[in-house]
């Protein structure tokens, strides 16, 4: 069955965080997503008082910039979310937006190396190891959690776009994010390169495709569509988005399972004039569309 989530875009003000929440937990729907856009939101803090306001719902961060945060920070926050909300909070991780890492100075000159010493760490230490470290970025002596996840291991996602990175994930990650950029055979690719990373490193645990699509849905969909894709370069594209019913939206989630998304999180364009209504037409108006 394939997972169905919504993004909380960060254009709204955080305040409005906690409507849609519960919403989302009302009607059903599998997870809430959450973005750590500079300089927006904090991930970590909203992705936590959106789980203390519902029961249910899975509320993932997409994503972390790991030039921003020392992996034990990293992992102390993923830590403690597992342990007060079990099994309902994913985390993923990621480059950052290279422009907004050079704002803040923390750019680094090889995004990939930064990204599998964190990783290789992050997954480590949410295993409850002691690890002692010097890489090129990340360096940790004799550094352990005191409240490791009591459970299993909890799953690490990494958002990434690039060959290298996506068979880094593959290598190094339990999961991988795909933007709103990635066409149906754009998911092909990233899950062919995927598998290379995990054939590489001999693994045969599953790993989890999410990919974000950008939908629209109303009287004037389509021209919002097709804006946002415009600001963005890349209405030229085929196979990007949908505008749309409840049917066409759940067709073009198909398409994106059939290609290889163990879920699809429907994300509204940043001008969407009723967030709560997106929401409620994703988990009641898609949801029962989506096999």
């Amino acid at each position: 069955m394939t997972q169905l989530g919504a993004v909380f875009r960060p254009q709204l003000p955080p305040e409005d965080l906690r409507s849609i929440a519960r919403l989302a937990d009302e009607t059903g729907l599998e997870e809430l997503w959450l973005w750590e856009d500079c300089f927006r939101q904090g991930g970590v803090s909203a992705a936590a008082a959106a789980l203390a306001w519902t029961e249910r719902v899975r509320v993932g961060i997409g994503l972390l910039p790991v030039p921003l945060r020392n992996v034990a920070v990293t992992a102390m926050e993923a830590a403690t979310l597992e342990r007060m909300f079990p099994g309902r909070a994913v985390v993923a991780v990621g480059h950052g937006v290279q422009e907004w890492m050079g704002q803040v100075g923390a750019r680094v000159e090889s995004p990939v190396t930064l990204l599998r010493e964190h990783l290789v760490a992050l997954r480590a230490l949410l295993r409850g190891e002691r690890l002692t470290t010097g890489g090129r970025y990340v360096r940790l002596d004799d550094v352990a959690l005191d409240w490791p996840p009591s459970g299993p291991a909890v799953p690490v996602i990494a958002g990434v776009t690039g060959p290298r990175s996506l068979r880094l994930s593959g290598e190094c990650a339990d999961g991988t994010l795909l933007t709103a950029s990635t066409p149906p055979d754009g998911v092909r690719r990233a899950r062919q390169l995927i598998n290379e990373g995990r054939a590489a490193a001999g693994r045969t645990d599953p790993h989890r495709l999410v990919v974000y699509l950008l939908a629209a849905t109303g009287a004037d969909a389509a021209e919002r569509l097709l804006r946002e894709l415009t600001e963005e370069g890349l209405a030229d594209v085929p196979g990007l988005g949908v505008a749309g019913d409840a049917g066409a939206v759940a067709k073009a989630v198909q398409r994106l399972a059939e290609a290889g998304a163990d879920a699809v999180v429907l994300q509204p364009t940043g001008d969407e004039p009723d967030p709560e209504g997106f929401v409620r037409f994703v988990a009641e108006g898609v949801r029962p569309l989506v096999p």
